[in-house]
């Protein structure tokens, strides 16, 4: 018989306590500070034992804090799932703050009926992503809801890092004459969970951009680059994000479109479906605007990564426009529905 998760695995009981003593513990043991589990939290030092909060050493400096929560469909797909997403998702958003992640918060909402085995290969996942983007999962929650209200699993985290930059990276540090970088090709994650969602079989098969983005991030500062604002790229992709960061700074950016890097199996299944891979979710890209003295390093930088200078901030109303390799013009504005749903 089928394991599956029961309400009683929420309930404070000794059946939740099994579930974090069995599937929890063991997995998360020996990979992020010796034994970080779900309902209840772990100081830095190990032998602290179980409590109520985690008690945190940080480096000294600035810190940044973030949240986000996480809900996709299939819970597995190529290159991630739910897991790995939850975590490199919060990594990221730290690393555009030009923050080192250091610390990860947890929950869980899980739905009754889901099956153990799922749910331990979740749970592996996400303690492989913490090792790989070098964090700790030092607190975090469980509960269960009833069947049909939860969508198998629901992840909520948060995230603290230390930045490490002298200045601020932020919208408002945009200027005109700025250039615009991105860190590799576009639309991979948003055309990867459609896929697997509908079971489209790509070929060649497409996996998911679902990446840490704050080794990049480090290899730009290490280099002595100036970075003016970072913004990684996930619902409502590069349109989104670019018309996010042109409001703020009240400017307007010139992308130029063959410019933009986009895979050849992204490009053919927007041309298919009827897509803009511009409007595409991604989960290992980000923008970053750099001044025009830095853009030369920046670019070889990102380069063999598959990254691209592709525009350039100007003087003007706050709108993106995209320059078409016929010499013509169009706003590039961001999407007005949902395209994809539930893909972060």
């Amino acid at each position: 018989m089928t394991e599956r998760i029961r309400l009683a695995h929420g309930g404070g009981g000794t059946l939740m306590q099994r579930l974090i003593d069995e599937e929890f513990r063991p997995l998360l043991n020996g990979t992020v500070h010796d034994g970080s589990v779900m309902d209840g939290s772990l100081q830095d030092d190990p032998a602290a034992g179980l409590h109520d909060a985690a008690l945190l050493t940080l480096p000294p400096g600035r810190l940044a804090f973030t949240t986000d929560a996480y809900v996709v469909q299939p819970l597995e797909f190529p290159g991630g799932d739910i897991g790995r997403l939850a975590v490199v998702g919060t990594a990221n958003d730290l690393a555009m703050a030009g923050a080192r992640p250091l610390r990860l918060s947890l929950a869980m909402i899980l739905e009754e009926g889901l099956e153990l085995s799922l749910l331990r290969r979740l749970v592996a996942s996400l303690a492989a992503a913490a090792r790989e983007c070098g964090v700790a999962i030092v607190t975090g929650d469980t509960k269960v809801v009833e069947r049909g209200k939860g969508d198998g699993v629901f992840l909520t985290t948060s995230g603290i890092g230390v930045v490490e930059t002298p200045e601020p990276i932020h919208p408002q540090r945009i200027q005109v004459g700025d250039g615009v970088l991105v860190s590799g090709d576009l639309g991979r994650h948003g055309v990867a969970i459609m896929a697997a969602r509908h079971g489209l079989d790509l070929q060649p098969p497409l996996a998911s951009d679902c990446a840490p983005l704050w080794p990049a991030v480090e290899a730009l500062l290490a280099a002595g680059v100036e970075i003016h604002c970072l913004r990684d790229l996930t619902r409502g992709g590069l349109a989104s994000a670019l018309q996010e960061l042109a409001t703020a700074a009240s400017l307007s950016v010139l992308l130029e479109e063959d410019a933009v890097p986009v895979a050849e199996p992204v490009a053919r299944s927007c041309d298919l479906l009827g897509f803009d891979p511009l409007h595409l979710a991604n989960e290992g890209r980000f923008v970053a605007v750099v001044p025009p003295d830095h853009l030369e390093a920046a670019r070889k930088l990102l380069e063999p990564h598959g990254g691209a200078l592709i525009g350039q901030v100007e003087a003007g109303p706050a709108r993106v426009r995209l320059r078409t390799p016929y010499g013509s013009e169009r706003l590039l504005l961001p999407p007005s529905g949902e395209l994809l749903p539930r893909i972060c």
